[in-house]
């Protein structure tokens, strides 16, 4: 009974205290140092030992410009625990009062700890950096590191150079950090891309591919290869970056993968030239099968995305004879998905895609293949308008992978396809929830048909717009491009029409997504002064809707990429300066920079 009466105590101790400390940090946030500063007086009388809460009232005294309290506390704790950390506190007591000369004596006395003992250097120099005072924390994990060989700040002091803006010096001091420790280089990595397209300065990519190279010829070490190739494909160089993976395979003839997987990155950056070139290589250097099945996946997908209806014979005769030559078998899936789906999307032959598919789910699949496989059947299901048959096969992927990233695109897939056939509250309840998908794809993805559903749900009680316009997407869906711009411009039409004020206001309101539309299909059509006009339509007629970044930035897209680069700048610059919390805000800012002439990259 004692026992339970002394476990009660405690508890309720143990959560009045948490309440306490709540409460201290809450006054704290809230600004009312007084009493934040009793509060926290009263926490460190209950653990002394506890620094947080003494630095806290030492911080609460400063905001209430009660310095010599400050003072007077700083040096008995230094007197009795006589830790480094405090010279750096009184210092910075000192600094807050414009006295810059007691405070340097303070700092330097915390250098001078240092040299007598190397261990002090970590809590000398988190105060030095919790203060802002990146010289001297520099200093600090400088001084400690000449003296005792066995520390590595090598990361902080990078991270320092950076924010002190000296960039050369960062850049030197990761990369040989990076060098010497080859298991830091993601985390230093990632430090290098914060600069490179957020903070940088503009010469920061220029400096970034100089410190490469120099190392490069320097030193004959693969290292600065594999380095090299990451800065050109953060860049988008894919040529560049296969230039030194070629020197990388040369010297280690060992695997392509690396190879292929860059192959595949400017598949997804739309450059298909380099695309063919890096996997045309694979091809001429490997026998290894898997290798053979991705690139020939890769490279017939392409051509399937770029051709045209008197190219169909040819690429049907290449996938038949690329599956000769490889066989049946688990390892060309890839292949077989391939031919049934460009079978029924392309050739308008959904059953035998369908027999294609089955064929492969007679295979020994595992887990992944087995969903990839359903995720195509289902695909082809929903392309014959069997809605509730495709649904079965998408929920069998959801429940099979929970979580997994196929999962969720079967959830997306699923999703559209209550779209398409117009059941739009559940369609609507399936993107809210998908918008917080982990991948960013998807969550992009389904807030564009959210808002799509929502805005014209509200806008239409009805829905007729909003079912016309669905219908052009699930033709766009079939492949049947022809039908699908005629449905989106009959939409256009009617919402130029004759009939009350309110319907007009409601047609308006799916009048710019379908602009938008049209936009990416005479894109994909190659006719870009036609998917030019649309985009301008929405810049000079809905200017204050949602899709207005998109019409600038694919806008800014077509002139770079295709026609005048000059005149996407100032598209781009619309994008940085009005609209800042676009999806597209850092491409476009780097894509400015580069058309001003900021970099030579």
């Amino acid at each position: 009974m004692k026992k339970l009466f002394l476990h009660i105590t405690l508890f309720f101790s143990l959560v009045c205290f948490s309440q306490n400390e709540q409460l201290a940090q809450y006054y704290y946030d809230k600004g009312d140092f007084e009493k934040a500063k009793i509060s926290y007086e009263e926490l460190l009388k209950e653990i002394p030992l506890n620094s947080q809460y003494f630095l806290r009232i030492i911080d609460c005294s400063q905001q209430l410009q009660q310095f010599e309290s400050a003072e007077k506390a700083l040096q008995q704790r230094l007197e009795k625990h006589n830790q480094g950390n405090l010279l750096v506190e009184l210092g910075y007591n000192f600094q807050l009062q414009k006295n810059d000369a007691k405070a340097k004596i303070y700092y330097e006395q915390a250098l001078d700890r240092i040299k007598k003992n190397p261990n002090d250097v970590f809590g000398i120099s988190n105060s030095f950096e919790r203060k802002v005072l990146l010289e001297y924390a520099l200093k600090s994990y400088q001084t400690a590191s000449a003296l005792e060989p066995n520390f590595n700040f090598n990361y902080q002091i990078g991270l320092l150079y950076g924010q002190l803006s000296n960039m050369e010096m960062m850049i030197s001091t990761f990369l040989d950090e990076a060098f010497a420790n080859p298991q830091n280089s993601i985390r230093i990595q990632n430090q290098l891309v914060r600069f490179m397209v957020d903070e940088g300065d503009a010469n920061f990519n220029e400096l970034l591919r100089k410190a490469l190279i120099i190392r490069t010829q320097k030193n004959q070490d693969v290292f600065w290869n594999h380095y090299l190739s990451w800065f050109y494909v953060q860049q988008k160089e894919f040529e560049k970056a296969f230039i030194q993976e070629k020197a990388i395979y040369k010297r280690n003839p060992e695997s392509l993968t690396t190879i292929v997987n860059l192959g595949q990155l400017a598949i997804d950056e739309d450059n298909a030239e380099a695309a063919k070139e890096i996997l045309g290589f694979v091809l001429e250097n490997t026998q290894d099968l898997e290798l053979l099945i991705q690139a020939n996946s890769y490279l017939i997908t392409m051509k399937i995305e770029k051709a045209s209806e008197n190219d169909f014979v040819a690429i049907s005769a290449e996938l038949d004879g690329l599956l000769k030559q490889f066989e049946i078998s688990p390892f060309t899936l890839s292949l077989q998905l391939i031919q049934a789906h460009f079978t029924a999307f392309n050739l308008k032959k959904p059953e035998e895609g369908k027999a294609i598919v089955k064929r492969a789910l007679e295979l020994q699949l595992n887990d992944y293949q087995v969903a990839n496989t359903k995720m195509e059947l289902a695909d082809i299901l929903l392309f014959e308008e069997k809605f509730n048959q495709a649904l079965i096969y998408y929920s069998q992927i959801e429940l099979d992978l929970k979580n997994d990233v196929m999962a969720h695109e079967a959830s997306l897939k699923a999703a559209k396809t209550s779209y398409f056939k117009t059941d739009f509250a559940w369609a609507l309840k399936q993107f809210k929830e998908l918008k917080s998908a982990n991948t960013q794809l998807i969550a992009n993805d389904a807030l564009e048909y959210f808002l799509l559903i929502n805005d014209n749900t509200a806008a239409d009680s009805t829905q007729t717009a909003l079912k016309q316009f669905a219908k052009g997407d699930y033709l766009l869906y079939q492949n049947r491009n022809q039908e699908a711009i005629a449905q989106f411009q009959s939409i256009l039409k009617n919402s130029k029409g004759q009939g009350s004020r309110a319907m007009l206001e409601q047609a308006k309101q799916i009048e710019a997504v379908t602009l938008l539309r049209l936009g990416k299909i005479y894109e994909k059509k190659g006719d870009f002064a036609l998917a030019l006009s649309q985009y301008q339509m929405i810049i000079d007629h809905h200017s204050d809707g949602i899709y207005i970044d998109e019409a600038l930035y694919f806008s800014a897209e077509i002139y770079n990429k295709q026609l005048l680069p000059e005149k996407a700048k100032p598209l781009y610059e619309k994008v940085l300066f009005n609209h800042q919390d676009s999806i597209y805000f850092v491409e476009a800012r780097k894509k400015f920079r580069q058309l001003r002439g900021d970099t030579n990259l």
